[in-house]
């Protein structure tokens, strides 16, 4: 995410504003402005087109930038806020069901000082990892919340059964995935991970090969 900020749309702010700056320049016609201070141009702190015909080809070249960062291939797009998930391209959805998300909440363990935040991260993702029948690994925290002692065994923290049948990973030990709890599809209960319903799950996970695009808001 960091890197399209700074080597994508950082660029184009400058290349479209340089544009726009010159052909008010070379118009007469002043930006609106919320008051009737005069507006100054610091004409070195952009690259201004030399005329017309280089403003436009400059705002070209910004679109078709652009362009070539759209998805070619179907993407997820998750709403951590209305608890939505959609499977779509640029004109048309191909699956929309209820997911959840991060509660935002956090939890501090009082006798080491460890803290943990449980939100689902927001930004650009791929699928990086799908599992069938996945097992998941109960963390420090799954087992204090439980006011339980942390196992010494690594045996004893894994779960058959949490992550329903399947599993699509997407980045820092965040999945998308099944729930034994679909009661609660629409809130924000998760400790980061989206929770789909299974009969959605399945469609999203066949549908969704690796590499796929994961744009969270």
């Amino acid at each position: 995410m960091k890197k399209i900020l700074l080597y994508i749309v950082l660029p184009l702010i400058v290349v479209i504003g340089g544009a726009a700056v010159y052909l008010f320049m070379a118009t007469g016609v002043k930006p609106p402005t919320k008051d009737e201070t005069p507006m100054v141009f610091d004409t070195n702190a952009v690259n201004l087109p030399k005329d017309d015909k280089a403003a436009k080809k400059e705002l070209q070249n910004a679109r078709k930038a652009l362009a070539k960062e759209k998805p070619a291939k179907p993407y997820i797009v998750i709403d951590t806020h209305a608890n939505r998930i959609f499977l779509r391209t640029e004109d048309s959805v191909l699956l929309e069901s209820t997911c959840s998300t991060g509660s935002g909440g956090e939890y501090v363990d009082s006798t080491t000082g460890r803290h943990w935040i449980f939100d689902t991260p927001r930004g650009v993702f791929k699928v990086n990892s799908k599992i069938p029948h996945p097992w998941w690994r109960k963390p420090d925290w799954a087992f204090l919340e439980e006011g339980e002692a942390i196992p010494k065994s690594e045996n004893e923290r894994y779960d058959p059964n949490m992550m329903g049948d399947f599993a699509m990973g997407f980045g820092d030990g965040y999945f998308i995935h099944g729930t034994i709890y679909e009661r609660l599809l629409g809130i924000n209960v998760t400790h980061g991970c989206v929770r789909v319903g299974s009969d959605d799950l399945e469609k999203l996970y066949n549908k969704s090969p690796m590499g796929t695009y994961v744009y969270i808001f």
